[in-house]
């Protein structure tokens, strides 16, 4: 009997031990944390708050402890506690330092876009004039003799012989001395008489015969040889296909003569920047061969149709060359200065922000190293700066540089996680698209609004709709491009489609799609 009770005496001795041992080490150890954390504070140094969770989650502990994964609890100290806002990061001021961190206001701006193109110089074809001749004969003698040679209005181009010629000078001189045969005789003669007179003189100039020609014609009442053929427009000879003793048929081209006073820029113009052209737009023109000269113009047609290889439309510009500087064929820098609208706008610079692929980011600064990620919506863009349509207000101060490095000090990703994220769930058939009813907060209010499906971007996940009014939230009808919160609804759609849809606002300024449907099998709830 003793042998039995022994044994069973001897383990409640090591359970009593055991208990003693672990609240001694337990009391021991809670003494020790707090002596630490006193001897910490008096020293000088910050003080432990509590520990929080390395992946971002809000999950604390009093004391250090690991997460599921292995990985450590990381220190809050005094000072530096998380802000209630879970979207809200905080990185100490010496961190802010060392990153060098820089900020800009958002503010309200005129936000102008310059729209950059290449362009060459060609003659104006309004003032390209072609010397034609309407006779046959001989060039007796060049006055114009050079490809280049700048002519006048007036000037002689050459002398030349035609039978042709001769013979209807003396048909003029026979008509004008029957003319003055019968300037006693019967009305009715004479009035023939005149009419032949005028025939001849019209026949000659149908061929291109001066004026001049024909005064000393009518005063003197002598044949000329040789008739001389003048130039009917100022210019520049750009071709000659004539030399001194050739024959010529009626039709045959002789000069090809071009004004130049003023000119045309064809500019080549990507297809996604010709909604920012527009006829009477005024346009700043570079050529490499004055370096230290800007040329004015002003568009003035838009060519309606793009070029498949090119991706571009050609834009003329049209402006002035009195100094004859600007010559054909030249290269030239064209910058369209492009107003988005009247009124100033909201913008921030390109590189305060965050493109995440499916929503733009930036860093707003609220002072003493804490920062918040907001998700903002953007309009154009235009010279370093971006339009900002909702999520930011004037006066706020946003991160331009080192925002990528605030990401990696702060946990970035995981607050942007905080944001959280509304799922919903396809049904087949012609059931309606109903939301799931666990995860839409109050604060997400949908908005119906009816349009037509313009392009669908599968791969982002993006539809664009032109849409009409929507008096919920005040929209005008517009453009505007929605990311689907389910990319498998856009498998059944197509561009042209129309469409009902419901938009919830997921973030500040940011709608995403929660339905949509063909606009004949949507039904309500």
């Amino acid at each position: 009997m003793s042998l039995m009770i022994k044994p069973v005496w001897a383990g409640i001795a090591l359970i009593v031990t055991l208990a003693a041992g672990y609240w001694w080490g337990y009391t021991q150890s809670k003494t020790a944390v707090t002596t630490t954390a006193t001897a910490i504070t008096n020293g000088g140094e910050r003080k432990i708050l509590y520990y929080r969770n390395p992946m971002g989650l809000p999950d604390t502990s009093p004391v250090p402890k690991k997460d599921p994964m292995g990985m450590d609890y990381l220190p809050v100290y005094d000072g530096d506690e998380a802000p209630s806002d879970q979207r809200i990061v905080a990185i100490s001021t010496e961190k802010v330092q060392k990153l060098g961190v820089r900020t800009e206001t958002a503010e309200l701006r005129e936000l102008i876009r310059t729209v950059r193109a290449v362009a060459t110089v060609q003659t104006d074809e309004r003032k390209q004039y072609t010397v034609v001749i309407k006779f046959e004969g001989w060039i007796q003698r060049l006055y114009v003799s050079t490809t280049g040679q700048a002519v006048r209005k007036g000037d002689a181009l050459m002398d030349v012989y035609s039978p042709d010629l001769i013979a209807a000078q003396q048909e003029y001189l026979i008509a004008a001395r029957g003319l003055q045969s019968v300037a006693d005789g019967a009305p009715d003669v004479r009035a023939a008489m005149q009419r032949l007179v005028a025939s001849a003189l019209q026949k000659l100039r149908n061929w291109d015969v001066a004026e001049s020609e024909l005064r000393h014609l009518q005063q003197t009442g002598e044949v000329r040889q040789y008739l001389t053929l003048r130039s009917k427009a100022d210019g520049v000879v750009l071709e000659k296909k004539v030399i001194e003793g050739q024959r010529f048929m009626p039709g045959e081209v002789l000069y090809q003569i071009a004004d130049l006073s003023s000119v045309w820029m064809l500019a080549d113009v990507f297809e996604q920047d010709l909604g920012m052209i527009h006829s009477g737009q005024p346009v700043t023109l570079r050529v490499d061969a004055y370096p230290d000269k800007i040329f004015n113009g002003e568009v003035a047609f838009i060519n309606p149709v793009v070029t498949p290889e090119t991706r571009t439309a050609i834009v003329r510009i049209v402006l002035a060359n009195p100094d004859g500087l600007l010559k054909p064929a030249m290269y030239a820098r064209a910058e369209f200065a492009s107003f988005h609208r009247k009124d100033k706008v909201l913008t921030v610079p390109d590189s305060a922000v965050l493109d995440t692929g499916t929503r733009r980011v930036v860093l707003v600064d609220l002072g003493t190293g804490r920062y918040e990620p907001r998700t903002v919506k953007l309009g154009m863009h235009a010279d370093g700066y971006a339009e900002v349509l909702g999520g930011l207000r004037a006066g706020e101060a946003v991160v331009v540089k080192a925002n990528f490095l605030i990401d990696a000090e702060s946990n970035f990703k995981s607050a942007l996680n905080s944001f959280g994220h509304t799922t919903y769930y396809p049904v087949s058939g012609e059931q309606e698209i109903a939301p799931s009813s666990a995860v839409l907060s109050a604060s997400q209010v949908q908005y119906r609004g009816e349009g037509s499906i313009e392009a669908i971007d599968f791969s982002h996940a993006t539809v664009t709709l032109a849409h009409g009014p929507i008096a919920s939230l005040k929209w005008p009808a517009m453009v505007m491009d929605f990311r689907v919160q389910e990319p498998l609804l856009l498998q059944a759609f197509k561009p042209g489609q129309k469409v009902i849809f419901e938009i919830a606002e997921e973030s500040a300024g940011e709608f995403v799609i929660v339905r949509i449907q063909p606009a004949d099998t949507f039904h309500d709830h």
